[in-house]
């Protein structure tokens, strides 16, 4: 049986065992996982985290799942508390590059060793980010790292993790903190992970103006940068960008033209 196999029999167990009729919200342990495998004869993951994580953002829940979220909306793994964890039915949301934006050129500032040893999709990315300055060049804020990986716990949510975090002023002196999460390969952009670092820099950065960013590959030097805002339906996309980073020779007088003319 493949991983994603006993991910979804197990998941389903869990879903199926707690779910009633009418429910909005499932909770459940990070023990149910333990009981279902040991119900199911599954050998049990390594890596129980593994197992969430996979449906928050790598592949969709089953279809026997699927099938029992309310008209119009999805079920999302939400944390619940430290190893707790809740389905809620929410309002369907892709965060999928929109294929009809225009690509803005950059210089590529990639220094040559980063690109060759490169270990995986996601470090290439947050490289990518942060030697070309693409998070001050997508906000207009002047932006700077202060951590990689940052793995703290917020009320009510348990751990969170957020790829990277910058601090930014702008002009006026507002000072800024940046979450941003990135994804490469088959991983999926989900706005669990966009609410999760709202409550982070709520939670440990009450001073600062929280902006959230995601960045998508669409290509090896195609990048999709997302900003979000949280209002009564939730999260919504307030900008999206894309940012092809190129060699500085050829980016052409006709290139330059059109970005001189174009609005923002």
């Amino acid at each position: 049986m493949t991983p994603s196999n006993r991910y979804a029999r197990i998941i389903e167990r869990i879903f199926m065992e707690k779910h009633r009729p009418g429910l909005r919200e499932v909770e459940f342990a990070r023990d149910d996982i333990e009981l279902a495998a040991r119900q199911l004869g599954i050998t049990l993951p390594k890596n129980l985290g593994d197992l969430i994580y996979s449906f928050r953002y790598r592949t969709s829940l089953p279809e026997t799942v699927r099938n029992l979220a309310p008209t119009g909306e999805e079920w999302l793994i939400r944390p619940a508390g430290r190893a707790r964890y809740r389905f809620v039915a929410a309002p369907l949301a892709r965060l999928i590059p929109s294929p009809m934006l225009v690509e803005i050129k950059v210089p590529d500032a990639t220094p040559g060793l980063i690109t060759l040893y490169r270990l995986d999709d996601e470090q290439a990315l947050l490289a990518k980010l942060r030697y070309n300055r693409l998070i001050d060049i997508f906000t207009g804020v002047t932006c700077y790292s202060l951590q990689s990986h940052l793995r703290t716990t917020v009320a009510g949510m348990g751990q969170v993790e957020t790829d990277e975090v910058y601090v930014g002023v702008d002009r006026r002196g507002a000072h800024y903190v940046l979450p941003v999460q990135a994804k490469g390969g088959n991983d999926k952009l989900s706005v669990i992970q966009v609410e999760q670092d709202q409550a982070m820099c709520a939670e440990r950065f009450p001073h600062l103006i929280c902006r959230s960013v995601a960045a998508q590959f669409m290509a090896d030097d195609l990048i999709a940068l997302f900003e979000f805002e949280t209002g009564g339906a939730g999260v919504a996309v307030s900008a999206e960008k894309h940012y092809r980073l190129v060699p500085p020779e050829t980016l052409t007088e006709v290139d330059l033209e059109a970005y001189r003319s174009r609005s923002d």
